[in-house]
């Protein structure tokens, strides 16, 4: 895929017609869909449009709309592929056949009329939260009886270094251009959608911290951006977006529950999911977006048998016990009236929300109910891998460097790189963190196995603190053993 189609949006409308290209009315549909979803992809040659398909990731969706002729011809080679998300049959020939149609659950209708085309899809595309069970969700697992080292590729350690990240973004100090960048990424991702655009200078004119579960219940372009960051890590997005998240969380915990309660979601999963859940029994769970749920069981399971499953995608109903006396939990709440949709009985749960898998079973109606209790981070079998962790980088205000030390972890050299030198451009050159910043540097390109460069940073480090620490600092003593163990490796 291009540069320009690796945006923050999951959805890819992809438009298969002989004539797709060439009749003004089909030109003139693809402006009105990008108002729902930007840069549709459009083919008139099937091949191609397969091969395009096959190649969007599975945790994206794909929406496709293709003539009555073609559908028939390429709806059995993509309607099993997990990203294929729906199919619309939309053809003026009143000949159109539609009995064929009835073996793939994914085809929405025979449209016939431009009208019915576009609303038809502005109102799927339109669904959010608990409606949304085919929305990818991403988990990491925290394997209790691991006695693995927590490294950087583990499951244990993606698991704990996300939750640290997490906590280290909505404790960096929040500074006034922090909204501005925001708009300024979002403007560039949506310069050819007059809607979201529209509603971008809304944001920028009107948006209060009191109102963020409005805005983030809202269907538009910070929704789209965040989960879609959220799910797929990018930390300059996530960066960009952490006066948000924070805003979330605080209004979370304002108006946090205040009873225990079990509330209900249904997900589409993949076979592969399901699995990797049937061998987590007694585990720990953590969410990597937020989680919407209802406290209302037989609408959250209406929307799940309303849903697309397949030999490859399975239907769950996540029961979830939630109770606000626990100590340590994120914070959730019921954004009924909080949220830009009332009236849903929607109980939403912070970002980073860690359960305990109870169990998993298949019942009657081909659901799968998976039963998880919402746990405090300060779980025993958690409690000295976060305060590990957090010796680190602190339990107050973070910085950049507390950044940089995380994504270092994480084993993502680039983003800690990027993020040590925009400190250094932000601070003065007698501050305490130099030197740290630069010892720093040194250990990760020590990490990549460019001694060369880790040399250099480690000898500037040196040299810093020397004229800025006291001469019987530690630090110093740490900076001369670096050195000297990058260059035996040389």
């Amino acid at each position: 895929m291009t540069s320009e189609e690796k945006n923050l949006e999951d959805f890819f409308l992809v438009w298969l017609d002989a004539n797709v290209n060439s009749l003004t009315i089909n030109i003139d549909t693809q402006q009105q869909l990008r108002k729902c979803i930007r840069n549709p992809q459009t083919f008139d040659d099937i091949n191609k449009c397969e091969l395009y398909i096959r190649f969007v990731p599975v945790d994206h969706r794909v929406v496709l709309i293709v003539s009555d002729t073609l559908g028939q011809e390429i709806v059995p080679r993509i309607h099993q592929l997990q990203q294929v998300s729906s199919i619309y049959l939309y053809d003026t020939n009143q000949e159109a056949k539609e009995e064929w149609t009835k073996d793939y659950v994914k085809i929405k209708g025979v449209i016939k009329e431009l009208d019915v085309l576009i609303a038809q899809i502005q109102m799927d595309h339109s669904r959010r939260g608990i409606k949304k069970v085919d929305e990818p969700l991403v988990f990491n697992i925290f394997n209790m009886s691991s006695t693995s080292e927590q490294s950087t590729t583990g499951l244990n350690g993606q698991f704990v270094h996300l939750q640290l990240l997490i906590d280290c973004l909505l404790r960096l100090k929040a500074i006034p251009t922090d909204k501005d960048e925001l708009i300024s990424l979002s403007e560039k991702q949506f310069k050819d959608n007059k809607t979201e655009l529209a509603i971008l200078h809304e944001f920028q004119e009107n948006y209060s911290p009191d109102r963020a579960l409005w805005w983030y219940t809202r269907e538009s372009f910070l929704y789209k951006q965040l989960n879609k960051a959220l799910r797929v890590q990018n930390i300059d997005s996530l960066f960009i977006f952490r006066f948000f998240i924070r805003d979330i969380e605080k209004q979370l915990e304002e108006h946090r529950c205040s009873s225990p309660m079990r509330v209900f979601r249904g997900q589409l999963m993949s076979n592969e999911e399901v699995e990797v859940l049937q061998d987590s029994i007694g585990q720990l769970i953590s969410m990597n977006s937020f989680l919407s749920t209802s406290i209302d069981r037989r609408l959250a399971l209406s929307f799940l048998y309303s849903s697309n499953a397949s030999n490859n995608i399975q239907r769950v109903l996540f029961e979830i016990d939630i109770d606000p006396r626990s100590e340590g939990t994120r914070p959730f709440a019921n954004i009924t009236l909080l949220s830009y949709f009332p009236g849903e009985d929607e109980v939403l749960l912070m970002l980073g929300s860690v359960f305990r898998l109870i169990s998993i079973e298949h019942n009657d109606r081909g659901i799968w109910i998976l039963r998880l209790a919402l746990c405090s981070n300060s779980d025993p079998g958690l409690q000295a891998v976060f305060d590990h962790m957090k010796d680190e980088y602190g339990n107050g205000e973070t910085t950049l460097l507390s950044i940089g030390i995380i994504l270092t972890r994480m084993g993502k050299y680039d983003d800690a790189e990027k993020y040590y030198r925009r400190l250094l451009k932000e601070i003065p050159s007698d501050h305490e963190d130099i030197g740290a910043c630069y010892h720093n540097l040194g250990n990760l390109f020590d990490d990549k196995g460019d001694y060369e460069t880790s040399l250099s940073w480690h000898h500037k480090a040196l040299e810093t603190m020397i004229r800025t620490l006291s001469p019987i600092d530690s630090r110093i003593g740490t900076s001369h053993n670096s050195i000297a163990a990058v260059a035996a490796k040389m």
